[in-house]
């Protein structure tokens, strides 16, 4: 087992979330009346360093903000989540947002992202991170942001001997360079299906997806199926984890991002595969309990107590 403190490096962006729900999404030309609207922190980037933070992890999250007041909303939240933010501020752009639809009657949604000020993070400001990534437990990071520093950073991390996680969100193909160069790559469905090129409808088209990625370069494919909860494949075989019951389903944004908090803090923990996986679905299954992104991130204790359940 490793510290109890585990140390992880995130590199991602935030983004200030507008979260709507209306009964349906409108087409376009149509104007939709909606029945509730909050803003709050998002981002897949920000909100796994907020869910590493809430499950006693050490975090340094990496990235780029605007100067305005989206980027005072966030480092006031870093601030108050323990989030220690290296996160250079760009006085001639603006701070990510995104649009979040919400349906009322199952918690789903659609997002559009506008990562601002994010899009201009660099292979220079990767180099600037470098000692922070090369000295942490597990890296994990998204695709968000351009997929050039992405690359430098898993780079840095593989030659440092560091766990390097990808989440490939929003998803997009990538070659067995980039593949090759990730301990553990954990796509949704739909993420799945763009980066193998097969449909993923079930758990046996998740194993082949999963396998396609494998041959491809991956060491370790975690597939998240929602309400399923998870496929790992690696070279010992096939194994599913399902999702943890926890009551009504208040929405579903922040799963994914809450799933990869849990995985990466159990990784650097040293806790297996398997142990981890079903940790990261403990932590997936009770964020869609809360509302908001990283918001509905859970605690320590709060995973801890569904696990002795």
């Amino acid at each position: 087992m490793r510290a109890l403190k585990p140390k992880i490096c995130v590199l991602g962006v935030f983004v200030a979330d507008a979260n709507y729900t209306a009964k349906k999404q409108p087409r376009l030309g149509e104007t939709v009346l909606g029945s509730n609207f909050y803003l709050g922190p998002g981002g897949k980037g920000s909100n796994q360093a907020v869910g590493v933070s809430r499950l006693a992890g050490e975090v340094n999250f990496l990235s780029r903000v605007g100067n305005d007041f989206f980027a005072d909303i966030a480092f006031s939240f870093w601030k108050k989540e323990n989030v220690n933010a290296h996160v250079h501020r760009d006085e001639k752009s603006y701070t990510g947002s995104a649009f979040i639809y919400i349906n009322p009657s199952d918690g789903n949604n659609a997002i559009i992202i506008a990562p601002g000020a994010a899009e201009k993070i660099s292979i220079s400001d990767v180099n600037s991170w470098a000692e922070i990534i090369s000295s942490s437990d597990v890296f994990l990071t998204q695709l968000e942001q351009p997929l050039e520093p992405v690359k430098h950073a898993l780079e840095i991390a593989r030659l440092s001997s560091v766990s390097t996680i990808l989440n490939p969100a929003p998803g997009q193909f990538l070659d067995s360079e980039i593949l090759s160069l990730c301990d553990i790559i954990t796509p949704n469905e739909t993420e799945a299906e763009v980066l193998s090129g097969t449909k993923v409808k079930s758990i046996e088209s998740a194993k082949g997806a999963a396998d396609i990625l494998r041959s491809r370069g991956a060491k370790t494919v975690i597939i998240t199926l929602g309400s399923e909860g998870a496929l790992l494949v690696d070279k010992q075989g096939y194994y599913h984890q399902p999702a943890f019951n926890t009551g009504k389903i208040a929405e579903t944004t922040g799963a994914g991002d809450s799933f990869n908090a849990g995985l990466a803090v159990a990784i650097a923990k040293g806790n297996s595969l398997k142990e981890s996986l079903k940790f990261g679905c403990a932590c997936g299954s009770l964020s869609v309990t809360k509302k908001g992104a990283a918001t509905s991130m859970p605690t320590i204790n709060e995973v801890q107590k569904l696990l002795e359940n």
